[in-house]
């Protein structure tokens, strides 16, 4: 079979290419705003890709069309349309389907499917699962909204039985608005937290917990539901209905809970010292998503001795925490270079909450050295401004905050001024560039957050340093 993927180079989509290719069919592709890794993954795979979405790509007469949701009908100012190609596949009849379909009906019928869904923390927290049942010779497929450093790839087919997938709550495609993880019908299922995001899509809060409810509803009697018991928002989904094992974690009082520090804590089953986890990571938040991954083993017969020996020598994921650079500045009298080297990290976090684990999970870790924070609000919801009046809140542990502002509709300036002097915003990558040199020591940590390519920052910032 041979697979047209408009809108390929984004995380799922070009996963779902990675599995397409694996499985042996033909697969090429079309996108714009082609940035790694996903693009250094397709292009290692040998899949052609297209810039654009030319209405010319017809002649390739695929078998099908699949379309990501990026795609859409919409038009541009002088009233052509955004995406000709969408346009003459409808006008031709020619067949097309959504990513997640294709997925469920080619790939993850027949499997026993772990689906990881949350509003924080999916793919670090799909990579451990990964990972375990890995350690746990089981071989699982998987499919991560990243690439997780144990495998080098973000989705594989696996020979195994299990399929652990990274279920994401945003909607399938122009012509189906259910959230995409309603078409996997897991087996087990993670509900890793639920916050109000995607505002572009979600009216409020409400419209999301039904989502997350209709995912419930595919969950077999004999399947479980692994749920953060912290959480008020997936208490209320639970509350109306669930036809599941339901295994808790998290709170107090759970099925497995974590007495310890984040890097170095004890498993517990109900009280009951099971296992031991040490490992490189930080944050309360990877503890939870530690917890989650080791019930959702469980439920496969994974030991939680075998998985937390496995989380041990977890890699994470690119772009979470990934450090991206070390350099020794040179002394101010020119001899020698500052033995304190300034670290650049880049991390995928946009969404106020999890900037502000992010952040925390570094001050942990560094103590009392200085954190310059560096973000754009790229997400949809970040650039409509409906969480902006949250940004002081979750920069509350940096040093220093730098807003990349280019694009948004709203006053960085304005919603960040709680911070007074702490925080500098410009409208370009080269502003951003130049405010950060102003400001950085020998010792810094300079932590870059974008759920996008932040215009080439790290690297930029790095040659720079270098250059110091």
């Amino acid at each position: 079979m041979h697979i047209h993927i408009l809108g390929i180079c984004g995380t799922f989509m070009g996963g779902l290419a990675a599995l397409a290719r694996e499985s042996g069919h033909r697969v090429t592709g079309c996108d714009a705003g082609v940035y790694p890794p996903m693009s250094d993954q397709l292009r290692a795979l040998g899949i052609d890709l297209i810039e654009g979405f030319g209405a010319d790509q017809m002649a390739l007469q695929p078998d099908v069309f699949v379309i990501g949701n990026v795609v859409s009908r919409a038009r541009l100012a002088d009233g052509t349309p955004k995406f000709p190609l969408m346009e003459a596949i409808l006008d031709a009849g020619a067949l097309y389907t959504s990513g997640p379909q294709w997925l469920a009906e080619h790939v993850l019928q027949g499997r026993h499917v772990l689906a990881v869904a949350g509003t924080h923390g999916k793919t670090t927290t799909t990579a451990m699962l990964a990972w375990i049942l890995e350690c746990a010779g089981l071989q699982p497929g998987f499919l991560v909204g990243g690439v997780p450093m144990n495998f080098g790839v973000s989705a594989r087919l696996g020979a195994g039985k299990s399929f652990v997938i990274e279920a994401d709550e945003y909607d399938t495609a122009f012509f189906d608005k259910r959230s995409k993880f309603v078409h996997y019908r897991p087996r087990t299922a993670i509900l890793n937290n639920l916050e109000f995001d995607h505002a572009d899509i979600f009216d409020n809060l409400d419209a999301i917990e039904r989502q997350f409810h209709h995912l419930i509803r595919t969950v077999p009697a004999a399947g479980r539901v692994v749920v953060n018991g912290l959480e008020e928002s997936l208490a209320r989904v639970l509350h109306q209905g669930c036809w599941s094992e339901v295994c808790s974690f998290g709170a107090a009082v759970s099925d497995f809970t974590a007495v310890g520090e984040p890097h170095a804590f004890t498993v517990c089953r109900r009280g009951e010292p099971l296992a031991k986890v040490e490992w490189a990571l930080t944050g309360v938040h990877n503890q939870h998503n530690a917890l989650a991954a080791i019930a959702a083993a469980d439920h496969l017969g994974v030991p939680p001795t075998v998985a937390a020996q496995a989380l041990g020598r977890f890699e994470n994921v690119k772009r979470r925490m990934e450090v991206r650079a070390r350099v020794h500045l040179k002394t101010h009298l020119g001899q020698g270079t500052d033995p304190e080297p300034v670290t650049v990290y880049d991390d995928f976090a946009h969404h106020p909450t999890a900037i502000r684990t992010t952040v925390d999970g570094l001050r942990r870790k560094v103590g009392r050295a200085r954190i310059l924070a560096v973000f754009e609000p790229r997400s949809n919801t970040m650039k409509l401004g409906a969480m902006k009046s949250q940004l002081p809140w979750s920069l509350e542990e940096a040093d220093l905050a730098f807003c990349h502002s280019g694009g948004l509709g709203w006053d960085a300036q304005d919603a960040l001024a709680p911070m007074g002097a702490r925080a500098s915003v410009a409208d370009s990558i080269d502003g951003v560039l130049g405010q950060v040199l102003a400001q950085v020591r020998p010792g810094d940590h300079i932590l870059c957050m974008s759920n996008g390519g932040f215009g080439g920052f790290h690297g930029k910032l790095a040659d720079m340093l270098q250059q110091r």
